[in-house]
């Protein structure tokens, strides 16, 4: 069973950052693929970046946070970033990490961030 924590979540003004962090319970340098993803009330689920497994660190963004958020992984510490700069209210959603390992996904419990003034 793996588990992962999401950490990081807050209340944040508008232009504001923070760094979202997810630790797994794994050693996540044999995973697959590590994401995070989003979702705001009354809206469907957003994977908004995605990093790929090894010494390669591929990325991937959606659009949405293209220039805006940075995800990376500290394998050493089991865990993902999510750097989240330049917020704005629309960014304002919980947060969940995943995890591809092996056959199977992984989510952690989420963490709320909200961009409000």
């Amino acid at each position: 069973q793996v588990q992962l924590v999401e950490s990081g979540g807050d209340l944040v003004q508008p232009g504001g950052s923070l760094r979202l962090s997810c630790t797994a319970s794994v050693n996540i340098f044999s995973a697959n693929i590590m994401a995070w993803h989003r979702q705001a009330p009354g809206k469907e689920r957003e994977s908004v970046a995605y990093i790929s497994s090894g010494s390669s660190c591929s990325t991937y963004y959606a659009d949405s946070v293209k220039g805006q958020f940075t995800i990376s992984r500290d394998n050493a510490a089991n865990t993902v970033y999510l750097q989240m700069n330049s917020l704005k209210p629309e960014d304002t959603a919980v947060y969940y990490c995943s995890i591809q390992w092996g056959p199977q996904s992984y989510w952690g419990q989420g963490t709320q961030v909200t961009v409000a003034s």
